[in-house]
């Protein structure tokens, strides 16, 4: 069964995260996440909307799967997730994550990626918990949060692991708008797409990847030591 969906909706590419329980990210998952970016690009996608199943945005790697595996197994893991997000981070069109609930660690920072972001409202966790829990923060996740994350509570969410609720993280400007719980997510981020619309994509591709691809690059480089 797959766990991330794909369907084009009037030049929208909707991916769809749903494994039944957290949305967690294993090898599968960056498989069939990279999958549906290609296929998006193949599309030639204008927007792209990433969302999850309700009460669960992503609760990022799966830990109990990390914990079988051997060292190298794991930097592979940690390699393909960073290439992953830097992926969606540098996508040649606009992103925009519909988060659906809890978004923890990975999860955080694949709402990060996206250049827009809308949470539902609700008793719901987004976190960055990296050094929480023992795991120093690579310099590709700082790289990301900057683009994300206002300045005053860059270094509260990264080196103090503060837990947002959905409204706090709207009050904070991490997110652009909160999704009232009985709106349709889906329907809603879409919705987030129509401003956009006045974009000239040509224009839009170039100049993303002046600003972004420098550091992307700067950054995969910096990986190779952190990993080891």
């Amino acid at each position: 069964m797959e766990k991330i969906q794909y369907e084009l909706q009037d030049g929208v590419a909707l991916i769809r995260m749903d494994d039944g329980k957290a949305n967690a990210m294993d090898f599968v998952f960056f498989e069939e996440m990279n999958n549906r970016l290609d296929r998006l690009e193949d599309d030639s996608a204008k927007t792209v909307v990433i969302t999850g199943r309700p009460g669960f945005f992503s609760g990022g790697l799966d830990l109990k799967l990390i914990a079988k595996l051997s060292p190298a197994e794991v930097k592979g893991l940690a390699e393909v997730f960073a290439r992953t997000m830097l992926r969606v981070f540098s996508l040649p069109v606009p992103t925009i994550a519909g988060v659906s609930g809890h978004a923890v660690a990975g999860g955080a920072m694949l709402s990060f990626s996206c250049d827009l972001r809308f949470a539902v409202d609700g008793p719901y966790r987004i976190q960055m918990n990296e050094v929480m829990i023992g795991i120093p923060v690579p310099s590709w996740m700082f790289l990301i949060g900057r683009s994300a994350i206002p300045t005053q509570w860059f270094v509260e969410t990264f080196l103090h692991a503060k837990a947002y609720s959905p409204v706090e993280a709207v009050e904070r400007g991490l997110f652009q708008g909160l999704i009232k719980k009985e709106e349709d997510v889906v329907a809603y981020t879409k919705g987030g797409t129509e401003s956009l619309k006045v974009l000239n994509m040509q224009a839009y591709r170039t100049s993303k990847n002046r600003l972004r691809t420098s550091e992307v690059d700067h950054v995969l480089q910096l990986l190779k030591d952190e990993l080891r």
